[in-house]
């Protein structure tokens, strides 16, 4: 009698569980293969892998082995070890048997008849509603701990811990600036590299020691958490095919949101400033494809469009050439007529509305009733920058001192007979970090307090932007115009300007022309 190899195929699914799970699965294999007269040749196991997906590494390399005739059949120790999904389990019993490999079962007499793919069909239906049941208890426990507004597993946020009491968050002071330097340079227009690297230069990198990346800030910038709000259940959860994606959200009725339910580290004001920058970039990105310098883009909208459809249209630049001489004409136009012709609003040559621009401007902003309180504005700005640039220098000692202990502590071990390839790595590690943090505090006490701005100072770098006028330094117009101008408003009749002094303590003037 030919003797039948049997491959074994082992999982479990918990953290809670351990690798004793799977050699108790391995021994009843074992057993059964003894009984059976089967020959064991090869033993599968995924561990902590759940078998709703068919995401198992072993899993995938057993079935791609079944084709090469390895094995003449496959044993679990239960049906819901091979999997809890009957879709799934259809799929890969049925690639099995076109392999001529055969399932079997330790706890489970499945022997082909009628009435075994009944109990067959029982068990795996069984096994899924265990799972989908558990999964629904699981998530009930959660939902009342998040009303409660407590930690509900996995790494809190960065910039938060966990109070091991009160199972409550609270702000990491460690990672608070990290918080802070990304909202704070985002608003003063920073980009996401000049970001990453104040971060390095200040010595912040993730909790696995990497530097700090794009998508880290991308998501800080738009988490609610930041301004207070906890927020629970927002994503949704793995699709058919067992993949998990964060960008889709689940329904607002399913979402748990508390006002309040953390500590705040930035403001509402501030947060709400980042999403309309936020969404203001987004609707930017033509810009710099653009050949013209246009510099009102990203700033100019239809109004018209704004009072018909209750939302904005940017105008776009456009450039045409008409007339018998094919004279140029640059102009800003509506960007709804490119998209369906609706709007009737009418272009505007470039140089009327720019022109009008600056010069309001002039006389709004630079002039000799507008200095006292720029200068006002600018000095209380420089005073919060020095009280942070204070907070950060105690930062900084703070980590270096935590940092000569931990060395202090790893020596001692290694001068107690204590050595290992782990301890020496993590001693370099701690070497470089206060290398670093000691360059830090020198650069930091290097930087001067600066004097407050005074009306003179302001009157001769605004007399610049005169200058740069007369000159047609457009590139430089520019970045005055974006500093100063929050919106123009484009209407059949007239334009309409928004003039705002923004500056990081988030006082707002406005002046409608």
């Amino acid at each position: 009698m030919t003797i039948q190899r049997a491959a074994a195929y082992c999982r479990f699914s918990s953290d809670n569980q351990r690798d004793e799970s799977i050699d108790a699965q391995v021994r009843a294999i074992e057993e059964y293969c003894k009984r059976n007269s089967y020959k064991l040749v090869k033993v599968y196991a995924d561990r902590a892998k759940t078998a709703t997906s068919d995401r198992r590494p072993e899993f995938q390399q057993m079935i791609a082995d079944s084709e090469k005739n390895l094995f003449d059949c496959v044993i679990v120790h239960k049906l819901d070890r091979f999997s809890r999904d009957k879709y799934d389990s259809a799929k890969y019993k049925r690639k099995l048997k076109v392999n001529d490999v055969k399932l079997l079962s330790v706890t489970e007499n499945l022997d082909g008849s009628p009435e075994s793919i009944i109990l067959e069909s029982l068990l795996e239906g069984m096994a899924e509603y265990y799972s989908k049941n558990l999964t629904r208890e699981v998530m009930k426990g959660m939902k009342e701990t998040a009303y409660q507004c407590r930690h509900t597993g996995g790494l809190p946020p960065i910039g938060y811990a966990v109070d091991p009491t009160s199972k409550k968050y609270i702000i990491d002071e460690n990672e608070r600036g990290i918080i802070e330097t990304i909202f704070s340079m985002f608003l003063d227009g920073f980009g996401y590299n000049q970001i990453i690297t104040a971060l390095q230069e200040k010595g912040y990198r993730s909790r696995y020691g990497k530097p700090i990346g794009k998508n880290t800030i991308h998501d800080v910038l738009r988490n609610e958490k930041y301004m207070g709000v906890y927020i629970f259940n927002l994503t949704d959860g793995k699709d058919a095919l067992g993949k998990r994606n964060s960008n889709r959200k689940k329904n607002s009725e399913d979402v748990i949101r508390i006002e309040g339910g953390m500590p705040a580290i930035i403001s509402k004001d501030v947060f709400q400033q980042v999403q309309d920058k936020l969404s203001t970039n987004k609707r930017k990105s033509g810009r710099y494809k653009a050949k013209e310098l246009y510099l009102l883009s990203g700033l100019i909208v239809c109004g018209e469009c704004l009072n018909n459809l209750g939302y904005e249209y940017a105008m776009m630049g456009n450039t045409k050439y008409s007339g018998r001489n094919k004279l140029k004409y640059v102009t800003y136009r509506c960007g709804n007529r490119d998209q369906c012709k609706a709007c009737k609003n009418p272009e505007l040559r470039r140089e009327y509305v720019e022109s009008y621009v600056i010069d309001e401007l002039q006389k709004k902003i630079f002039n000799d009733d507008a200095i006292p309180l720029l200068a006002r504005e600018l000095t209380d700005f420089q005073e919060k920058k020095d009280e942070t640039s204070q907070m950060e220098a105690v930062r900084l000692e703070r980590n270096l001192r935590e940092a000569n202990k931990q060395i202090e502590n790893i020596v001692s071990a290694v001068a107690s007979g204590v050595s290992n390839t782990s301890l020496f790595s993590k001693l370099d590690e701690l070497e470089d970090q206060k290398l670093k943090l000691e360059q830090s505090i020198i650069e930091h006490c290097a930087k001067k307090k600066k004097a407050p701005i005074t009306e003179e100072t302001l009157r001769q770098l605004l007399s610049k932007f005169k200058d740069h006028v007369v000159a047609r330094n457009l590139p430089a117009i520019k970045k005055f115009v974006a500093s100063y101008v929050e919106k123009v408003i484009v209407y059949k009749e007239h334009v309409e300007l928004i003039i705002s002094l923004k500056r990081k303590i988030h006082n707002r003037i406005r002046l409608w022309i």
